[in-house]
């Protein structure tokens, strides 16, 4: 007994389109994993963002101590020559 040939017709097009499906289905998977792969490294480039934001200002802390620290330097090697060449000024005369 053979099939009618609209039938036959009909089943090729129903396992054409469940091809169709399946493909579909796994490109959906693919762009799935992939939106999650993209969402993961957001996240972390969001945390290595917050962390170096910390670090940036401590270090910047640090810098300004450092200015503080070669400004009272320069203040106190300013005074220790002013007080040097007085005491030589005084010797010389």
């Amino acid at each position: 007994m053979s099939m009618p040939a609209s039938l036959v017709e009909t089943l090729k097009r129903l396992a054409s389109a469940l091809d169709h499906l399946e493909a579909a289905t796994e490109r959906r998977a693919a762009a799935d994993a992939l939106r999650a792969d993209r969402e993961e490294e957001l996240a972390i480039m969001q945390k290595d963002r917050s962390r170096l934001a910390v670090e940036l200002e401590g270090a910047q802390s640090h810098a300004r101590g450092l200015d503080q620290a070669v400004q009272e330097a320069n203040r106190r090697l300013s005074r220790a020559e002013m007080s040097i060449r007085a005491v030589l000024g005084e010797d010389g005369e």
